[in-house]
């Protein structure tokens, strides 16, 4: 339905060292450290003996699927113990996913989590939405700047909807989705990270550096996640 995509490290910690981060760090639980990186986020232990990272699009069901299925427990059963670290990195498919992608960035790095999660369990919804636009609609997607062109999305969608349980107002969500230098570099590091690990589909897994393949569901991922530790 979208004809083609957008033209378009150091990791940084950026959660205060608060007297409750604090008390978490000491009782051994990492699942609220979240770290930017240069095209994703990381949770939990940087410096974990075991990384995983998980490639994935927004408007790919599979994804929302593993979203459903793995990222729960991910979070709550791995992460925390500061033995594994998750990073979950865009690839960017089409016009819609970089939109999606531009507002799960949009505030501090601690909100993507909440972001990511609040377009995942609303993928029904709004790809239907996608699905019954009209010729109108994806005109405007297609012309003028490519804030403009975010926006249109956003509006047609109802991703501002989205942001708004978010905390994340509409001149908030605007400011995002107008920066053509994030967008581009979405875009740009999509591409290098194809290219790194010969990604093929979405969802897909890197587990400590190796490309698991034939890996695309929790299903599959856990027992090589288990065997990792």
């Amino acid at each position: 339905m979208f004809a083609s995509l957008l033209a378009a490290t150091a990791v940084t910690f950026t959660l205060g060292a608060s007297a409750q981060e604090r008390q978490i760090l000491k009782g051994g639980n990492w699942s609220a450290m979240v770290a930017e990186t240069n095209g994703g986020h990381t949770l939990g232990n940087p410096e974990a003996k075991t990384k995983l990272i998980e490639f994935m699009s927004y408007t790919c069901s599979h994804c929302a699927t593993f979203a459903r299925e793995g990222d729960g427990a991910i979070k709550l059963i791995y992460v925390p113990t500061g033995k594994v670290s998750y990073e979950i990195r865009h690839l960017v498919r089409d016009p819609v996913d970089l939109t999606a992608s531009l507002l799960a960035h949009c505030g501090e790095p601690k909100k993507f989590p909440g972001n990511h999660e609040a377009f995942m369990s609303r993928h029904n919804q709004w790809m239907e939405k996608a699905r019954n636009t009209t010729q109108a609609q994806r005109s405007r997607w297609q012309f003028g700047t490519l804030g403009a062109r975010f926006q249109a999305i956003a509006s047609d969608l109802d991703f501002y909807e989205i942001m708004e349980t978010r905390g994340i107002s509409r001149i908030e969500a605007d400011r995002c989705l107008t920066d053509e230098a994030k967008a581009n570099a979405l875009a740009d590091t999509s591409r290098a990270d194809v290219q790194k690990y010969g990604l093929q589909g979405t969802p897909s897994f890197v587990l400590d550096g190796e490309l698991l393949d034939g890996t695309h569901s929790w299903q599959a991922l856990q027992p090589k996640l288990d065997s990792a530790i």
